[in-house]
């Protein structure tokens, strides 16, 4: 990915589009719209869990891949990964331009013979779980259904 983000024959367009589909290609978005439903997940339709993991991945193409021009020539130093089977953890550190520096650690799991992400953590804060805690407090304090609602309202323009 840093190699779309520094490379500068591509237009902002085009930086975003590269970068939507190597993330969609190495993201496994089912199983992190799974984790961050949580318990929430068994009870929904196969309808309503296609719904919801497309609303997921809308919330996130929003939230993440939209700060790309936010990007401003951070290394990526790699520290190392604990493998346990089929899921993995990848460890490295960002170091900004002024030196600090930032740990991140991905998830994976081993689909067929391709290791997909499916959570990030950041400064030891992982987004699925952040997102389980915000999509529980909805759906106990109000429903499903208004959690539906909701994300689709971020969902537009």
């Amino acid at each position: 990915m840093v190699r779309i983000l520094d490379d500068p024959a591509l237009t902002p367009p085009q930086r975003r589009a590269e970068i939507r589909a190597v993330a969609l290609e190495a993201f496994d978005v089912g199983e992190a719209a799974r984790r961050a439903l949580g318990p929430h997940w068994p009870r929904r339709t196969a309808a309503e869990r296609q719904e919801f993991q497309v609303l997921f991945q809308g919330l996130l193409e929003r939230g993440y891949l939209s700060r790309i021009g936010e990007y401003g020539g951070e290394r990526v130093q790699y520290v190392g990964e604990r493998i346990d089977g089929d899921y993995a953890a990848v460890r490295a550190m960002i170091i900004t331009q002024k030196g600090t520096q930032v740990p991140v650690e991905a998830r994976v799991l081993r689909r067929g013979d391709r290791w997909l992400m499916y959570d990030v953590l950041i400064e030891n804060v992982s987004l699925v779980a952040s997102y389980r805690s915000q999509f529980d407090r909805v759906i106990r304090t109000s429903s499903y259904e208004e959690l539906v609602r909701r994300l689709k309202d971020r969902g537009q323009p």
